[in-house]
């Protein structure tokens, strides 16, 4: 039974890729809590998955230029924490700028928008921030739709040029304009008009 559930797990890891964070929240339906407790625990002693702070882990992104393990991806611990407590998170402005490559500033605290508490985390050397509030657009299905709208409110209509735009597109790969495209369709005017620009290739 647990090599079974054991081998859903490794597929479940291995199919997300590397960079892919997780909790056993993200395991539900293939085992009881305590086979995949048991396959986790495996993984992380053979050195396939990492633990990034208690309970959750991620399969470690490797660069063969440094020759070592990267850092977490703040991003996705964010979401894995989202999806383990039931939250709906939001990047903050600067969060999201910095994490489409728009902000070069090395950032300390990564902040999120939050139905949930107020929680604050340390990953790595970065302080992961959620912030409660009313949230207003936190409805999107991709996590690349919420960071591309947070990111063009924050720049405002007036700093978005050619080079934004050609930045934000070489961000979204051809298989996730098409889906940011239909979950964006309800973002307002200027908003919107860009992320046709994107997603469409237009100048």
């Amino acid at each position: 039974m647990h090599n079974t559930v054991e081998n859903r797990v490794v597929s479940r890891v291995y199919g997300n890729g590397r960079g892919w964070a997780f909790s056993e929240t993200d395991f539900s339906g293939i085992g009881t809590r305590t086979a995949v407790d048991v396959a986790l625990h495996r993984l992380l002693a053979r050195g396939t998955i990492r633990r990034v702070i208690r309970g959750l882990y991620d399969y470690p992104r490797y660069s063969k230029k440094l020759d070592r393990e990267l850092s977490p991806d703040i991003d996705r611990v964010a979401h894995a924490l989202a999806r383990k407590f039931g939250w709906r998170i939001q990047a903050t402005g600067p969060a999201a700028l910095n994490l489409l490559g728009l902000s070069t500033q090395v950032m300390g605290r990564v902040a999120y928008l939050s139905d949930g508490p107020d929680r604050t985390y340390r990953v790595g050397g970065q302080e992961l921030v959620f912030e409660h509030t009313m949230l207003k657009e936190a409805g999107f299905k991709q996590r690349e739709s919420s960071l591309l709208v947070q990111a063009l409110k924050t720049l405002g209509p007036d700093r978005i040029t050619a080079d934004t735009i050609r930045a934000l597109r070489g961000f979204l790969n051809a298989g996730l304009r098409a889906k940011v495209l239909k979950d964006t369709a309800t973002a307002s005017g200027w908003v919107r008009d860009t992320i046709l620009k994107i997603c469409r290739e237009e100048s």
